[in-house]
């Protein structure tokens, strides 16, 4: 065998990153060659990086560990993998026409999109705490200067440095959490890490359970660790926020599920106490906090602290069930964002964008199509059958109930009516308010995510069999 062939097995789980890796790195090469005339040839070249990038990872197949067990390719890394590229890609189709007419269209916006994205597919795959966390590290570093990429606006910067100094914390805190879970299992390995927690649960184990929990709920964004979202959103550009709200939302619940089903199920008692409060105090906040909201930013970051609330129900069932509804629910939710956001990125008169409620008045009779979408959007996450917001929710609450967890799932239950409130009062003001000066043309961008998200989140009662068959095998690997 030559040193070829013996390397081969072990690079092809990690082929995925390596080749976003180079390609990352060709496109820094370009950028700096070209100058500002490079940014129309990096955007094409980073869409194209992630397009054979996903078709990479779904071309995989089997369930494969290696770099000393540290990565791990297996059906649940492939789906949450696909999904972030997914997101990460939509982004950059959102991003072009925004930045052009902001004037900051720089060629390292789409190289900070695949560095981020790299990180987002390590967490996908971590099978130790150390990979675990230079993943989350990698992810977060280029997220830090994305949010703060219009330099020139106070709210940008503003943006960037809170999440930086709150992220750092959160850092802090995971870090210890882990230390203490290697301190008390002698290993970093979340298999070794499940051999080791065979006996009693020592006060140390739970303590690091504890950090660890807050660390990924910072990066979930979960109550009580949510204090960065609505300014960050508000304050980041609007692809920015359409960007952290979809794929890095995705790559920390791949995460959050790989680390407590993976490394913990024997103490699921010690988490699921955990899980519960963060999930309820999430959707309760989601739900009510965002009705006095008019900043649509704002209220969609309110609305993303509830849906990782009601994703968490699924986590918090420690089943397969359980694990298939969070990866349903995911898969939706992404949708359901990246549209609202295609919509918000389309509203604009005269090169100004609009990003209240009240500029969306009478978009029914401005931009019908528009309007349509947005309301699809808003009813889907509201929960109204027969859109795919309904099901997302009907998979986590059956799971939640199977466990024994009614209550849990009657409050979601609950607050889904709450939140139902500001999702159609946003439609009262689209089809019922007079009517406003009509909006320009829609970004080609922003049409084709748009388009694509409507028709998931619309038809998806039609064929819901790949998906759910899809999220099954996911949710079988891990248990």
């Amino acid at each position: 065998m030559t040193p070829i062939q013996s390397v081969l097995p072990a690079i092809t789980p990690v082929l995925p990153e390596i080749v976003l890796s180079i390609g990352a790195l060709l496109l820094v090469l370009y950028g700096a060659w070209r100058g500002e005339r490079s940014s129309e040839g990096v955007n094409v070249g980073a869409l194209i990086l992630l397009i054979f990038t996903f078709f990479l990872v779904v071309s995989q197949t089997g369930n494969v560990t290696t770099l000393n067990g540290a990565f791990i390719a297996d059906p649940f890394a492939r789906v949450m993998k696909a999904l972030i590229l997914i997101g990460s890609a939509a982004t950059i189709l959102l991003s072009r026409d925004y930045f052009q007419r902001e004037r900051i269209d720089r060629f390292e916006y789409p190289i900070l999109i695949v560095l981020c994205t790299i990180g987002m597919l390590v967490m996908a795959s971590a099978n130790d705490l150390i990979s675990l966390y230079l993943g989350l590290e990698l992810q977060s570093l280029a997220a830090y200067v994305i949010a703060a990429f219009h330099r020139d606006d106070v709210k940008s910067t503003e943006a960037g440095l809170k999440y930086f100094v709150l992220g750092a914390l959160s850092s802090g805190m995971l870090l210890y959490g882990a230390s203490l879970v290697y301190g008390f299992t002698g290993t970093v390995s979340f298999p070794g890490i499940v051999t080791a927690l065979n006996g009693p649960t020592s006060f140390g184990i739970v303590l690091g359970i504890v950090f660890v929990a807050a660390g990924v709920a910072f990066k979930l964004a979960a109550v009580p660790f949510h204090m960065w979202t609505p300014d960050v959103y508000e304050g980041s550009p609007t692809p920015v926020t359409a960007f952290f709200g979809s794929a890095p939302k995705v790559a920390a619940m791949a995460m959050t599920v790989r680390v407590f089903i993976g490394a913990f199920p024997d103490v699921t008692a010690v988490w699921q106490q955990i899980i519960v409060f963060v999930s309820i105090a999430s959707m309760a906040l989601g739900s009510f906090a965002a009705i006095g909201q008019r900043n649509i930013k704002r209220l969609m970051a309110y609305s993303s602290i509830g849906n990782v609330g009601y994703a968490l129900i699924g986590l918090a069932a420690g089943s397969e069930e359980g694990v298939r509804g969070v990866v349903i629910y995911m898969v939706i939710y992404l949708a359901m964002t990246l549209g609202a956001f295609a919509v918000l990125l389309s509203l604009r008169r005269k090169d100004r964008m609009f990003e209240t409620i009240d500029d969306l008045s009478g978009l029914s009779r401005t931009h019908p199509w528009l309007a349509f979408c947005l309301a699809a959007m808003m009813f889907s996450l509201a929960g109204i059958p027969p859109l795919a917001g309904f099901f997302a929710k009907f998979y986590v609450f059956a799971a939640a109930i199977q466990a024994g967890l009614v209550t849990l799932a009657v409050v979601g239950v609950v607050t889904s009516v709450v939140g139902a409130f500001y999702y159609l009062r946003l439609v009262k003001v689209m089809y019922f308010d007079e009517a406003k000066a009509p909006y320009e043309r829609i970004p080609p961008g922003s049409a084709i995510v748009l388009g694509v998200s409507s028709a998931v989140v619309v038809l998806f009662f039609l064929i819901p069999a790949p998906l759910v068959a899809a999220a099954g095998d996911a949710a079988k690997s891990l248990f």
